[in-house]
């Protein structure tokens, strides 16, 4: 249900009872007590510059840009939010604690979970989000939240110990002071950006060697602040700027040596790897991610270049790309199988393209034979030796590596 022209008296809960039931149709919410907070937080109190029909469209909400127009804060996609708090698991009475208040909508949900008896802590580094969720907060009625001042990545150490943390915001590292806050038997939920674009929400619980991973989804967040800053920067690879990738500090493109690399000509490496419509490449990413000297990174292709044919990538948006100096390599996909199915290849640019197109389309085959395996995450406190070509790999992290397996 969406508020049109039509549909003028279409109230504030026909519609938040509608998102909350395609939520739970497709399978994002699946507990009663998430889906009851759905059904009661309203959505529109938390970004009242947006219409009721934004509000309650399954979208984030862009609330906050630096002076270069980057994104700094948003009301997350609230299927993304349904997942996070499915794996959250938050139970009525416990304390949590959340980095990145945004809006403060994230919050509102978890206080409607852990009801009266409970309390939710909410941290965010700026003072004008801070007073906005207070003030949303108080517009939805909710009382059993703070929102504080503060950098997320030292969380609140006088609110401790927590029986869960939550961070709505990415993390390049878990912060100590995340795991060090919890009960000994908490929860920790963290959008951890693994290696170039790979991003999956964690949901860590510990063991007796460290903390391991019960559950993990894909998801991608704006990067912490403060502290823990995992900053990106934009290259662009075209002279209007319509075919842009997004750098992290983990990656290399060099906009001199890939000037005009679109203009060269294109070579094509197809795999045999297929996937059916409607799923997640996700994992074949943060395989990629794992094995390319420089791990894969986003290339965002604006509507003209798609229409010259200039590239032709995976989504609308763009596609998943690397580079090697003056070669560039992305993501694509063709019908197969009747158009049942989507194969997988490689496009690429430059002086070097083929190599470069074969290297990736050789990794695409390898993971297809790690496809039905899990995948694990783990922050050790022993770290066994990497072994790549058997699917196990350490990520280098100043204070907690992360251990990621195939098995």
């Amino acid at each position: 249900m969406t508020l049109t022209d039509d549909q003028s008296s279409v109230t504030p809960e026909a519609l938040r009872d509608a998102l909350t039931d395609r939520l739970v149709a497709a399978g994002t919410v699946r507990t009663p007590a998430v889906e009851a907070a759905f059904h009661t937080i309203p959505r529109h109190l938390f970004v009242p510059g947006a219409s009721l029909d934004v509000a309650y469209g399954d979208d984030p909400i862009y609330t906050k840009y630096n002076s270069a127009g980057v994104s700094l804060s948003a009301a997350s996609q609230p299927t993304i939010v349904g997942m996070m708090l499915e794996q959250l698991q938050a139970e009525p009475g416990q304390r949590i604690l959340e980095a990145g208040a945004g809006t403060g909508y994230n919050a509102a949900l978890m206080a409607t979970i852990v009801g009266p008896e409970g309390h939710v802590t909410t941290i965010d580094v700026d003072d004008d989000l801070v007073a906005g969720a207070r003030d949303h907060l108080t517009a939805a009625g909710i009382s059993n939240v703070t929102v504080l001042l503060a950098d997320g990545a030292l969380g609140h150490p006088d609110g401790a110990p927590y029986d869960r943390i939550i961070a709505t915001v990415g993390a390049w590292e878990t912060p100590s002071a995340w795991l060090d806050q919890l009960i000994p038997d908490g929860r920790l939920v963290v959008p951890l950006r693994l290696r170039g674009v790979a991003s999956r929400s964690v949901m860590f619980e510990r063991s007796d060697n460290g903390w391991h991973s019960v559950d993990h989804q894909l998801a991608t967040f704006m990067p912490l602040r403060g502290i823990g800053d995992d900053a990106r920067r934009t290259v662009a690879i075209t002279t209007d700027q319509d075919v842009t990738l997004q750098v992290h500090k983990d990656q290399t493109a060099d906009s001199a040596a890939l000037a005009g690399v679109l203009d060269t000509a294109r070579v094509e490496a197809w795999t045999g790897v297929t996937f059916p419509p409607m799923v997640s490449y996700g994992l074949l990413e943060l395989w990629l991610c794992l094995r390319l000297d420089n791990p894969l990174m986003r290339m965002y292709a604006g509507p003209d270049a798609r229409a010259a044919g200039t590239v032709t990538p995976m989504f609308g948006w763009g596609s998943m790309a690397t580079t090697s100096g003056p070669d560039l390599a992305y993501l694509t996909v063709r019908p197969s199988g009747g158009g049942q199915e989507y194969e997988v290849g490689v496009v690429g640019h430059g002086p070097g393209a083929q190599q470069l197109a074969d290297r990736v389309a050789e990794e695409i085959r390898t993971w297809d034979s790690y496809r039905n395996c899990t995948v694990r995450f783990e922050l050790p406190d022993t770290l066994p030796a990497p072994a790549p070509d058997h699917g196990r790999f350490v990520l280098d992290r100043p204070t907690h590596p992360i251990l990621v397996t195939w098995e």
